[in-house]
């Protein structure tokens, strides 16, 4: 079989991804747009592989009880696969039922990578309690890109594309959000970033696309000694004629400050920079990772307490408060504008610093250089750890086990990478107490999660 052929399917279960399995002779097909328990008509989008097959639904031939009217008419099964827009990958679920297939997901995960059997985890909505002010799940997103293609059209890109489809509506972004983007018009190749901080009103960021450097010779390069054939002095022409992209101009507006806030709690953040997208996101976290500590035995004042990729301070200042004026904690950020927020926004603390550094820089120099008195703070203290999507990875989560800290909290993005570093920090001696997940990006298959890590004493650390 090839693109474009049909398939009739029998969907089996959810997978990472926001995509739906199925099997066809014995090959797994991924396909998007379906609910476990349904049969289907799919259309085959990509056959390339020999291990897996991906499709989209084109048709429901038995709907499961829990399919609903997609809450973005645009991305509908009524639509052409093509010119559906991603971003809603499960908007045609009854919310409740998401998050079971969420949780589904996580656990599972936790299962294969992390050899947790048994997952004690809890799934639970935004907002205070768990419960958002919201039982739609609509109009959350507090940050929005959209792109211009060519032709001038503004509209997300269509699902696992790049190509713009122009939509009448963004259910999913904030009312205000939502208004600014149907008067958007007249811009140039690129990319169109909406913000709404929490403090009201939308910043709009353009970013053109990049254009490409005039090609340049293809001159011979001298042979060099080390470098052999090909290789070029410092500040030499590049051996190719072919024309490199370069970065598109900065809009100013991505560097001019904002203010979000969490509570009584204000964070200068850039407008450009990141932020947590659902508008009760960071409160929502916040919180959890503040009943995370408690779990963890609280915040020993006298401890050196670490927040790994620290963005501009929003956990340090948890860490900070429960621990009091004089906590030491150090925000780790590679991002040197964010740094330079977290450095004011935790100004109150005497004990508070923020570091510009690469996560693994700062904890390879740390567990080389600590002094005796130093790794003894270290291991009375938190390590607090939000990595992005791809997760820590084996080489941060070990050099975060050589400081020994009485406790790690986790907080994830990405069900798969966190399961696989809790499986080896689970092999160098710690253990996940309590894991809650949260529903920060409703109609998607993405969830949020904050796990509890405490030291067993076992392992190789």
């Amino acid at each position: 079989m090839q693109d474009g052929d049909h398939l009739d399917l029998e969907i089996t279960d959810v997978a990472h991804g926001g995509v739906f399995i199925a099997r066809h002779d014995g090959r797994v097909v991924f396909v998007e747009g379906a609910i476990p328990g349904e049969r289907v008509r799919a259309v085959l989008t990509d056959t390339s592989k020999a291990a897996f097959w991906r499709a989209d639904v084109v048709d429901v031939v038995d709907a499961s009880p829990h399919r609903r009217p997609h809450v973005w008419a645009a991305a509908d099964v009524a639509v052409p696969p093509e010119d559906r827009p991603g971003g809603a990958d499960f908007g045609h679920i009854d919310l409740a039922h998401q998050r079971t297939l969420k949780k589904q997901v996580l656990d599972d995960a936790l299962r294969r990578f992390a050899g947790i059997d048994a997952p004690d985890t809890t799934m639970a909505a935004a907002g205070a309690a768990g419960a958002d002010d919201r039982s739609d799940g609509l109009h959350w997103r507090t940050r929005v890109s959209l792109h211009v293609d060519d032709e001038g059209r503004i509209g997300p890109f269509a699902a696992r594309s790049h190509r713009v489809t122009p939509t009448p509506d963004l259910p999913l972004a904030t009312e205000a959000i939502a208004e600014v983007a149907r008067g958007l018009e007249g811009f140039a190749p690129g990319r169109v970033d909406l913000v709404e901080p929490s403090e009201g009103g939308v910043h709009v960021i353009v970013r053109p696309a990049p254009q490409p450097r005039a090609p340049q010779s293809a001159a011979p390069q001298p042979r060099s000694p080390r470098g052999g054939a090909g290789a070029r002095r410092r500040g030499g022409p590049r051996p190719t004629s072919r024309p490199t992209p370069h970065r598109a101009p900065e809009d100013p507006t991505a560097r001019e400050v904002i203010v979000e806030r969490v509570g009584a709690r204000r964070f200068a953040v850039d407008a450009g920079g990141f932020w947590q997208v659902h508008r009760l996101a960071a409160s929502t976290l916040t919180a959890a990772v503040r009943s995370a500590l408690d779990a963890a035995g609280g915040v020993d004042p006298d401890g050196a307490h670490l927040d790994l990729y620290g963005g501009v301070g929003l956990f340090a200042a948890t860490i900070a408060e429960i621990g009091g004026p004089t906590t030491r904690v150090t925000s780790v950020e590679a991002d040197a504008r964010a740094t330079e927020h977290a450095g004011a926004n935790l100004a109150e603390w005497v004990g508070a610093r923020a570091e510009t550094e690469r996560t693994d820089r700062f904890l390879g120099r740390l567990v080389a250089q600590a002094s005796a008195a130093e790794r003894a703070r270290l291991a009375r203290g938190v390590v607090l750890l939000d990595p992005p999507r791809a997760g820590a990875g084996r080489e941060v989560v070990e050099r975060i086990a050589a400081l020994t800290p009485a406790s790690v909290v986790y907080v994830a993005c990405d069900p798969v990478a966190l399961a696989r570093d809790l499986g080896t920090f689970r092999a160098l001696g710690y253990e996940a107490a309590r894991i809650d997940a949260f529903d920060l990006f409703p109609h998607s298959h993405h969830l949020e999660a904050v796990a509890v890590l405490r030291a067993t004493g076992a392992g190789a650390r």
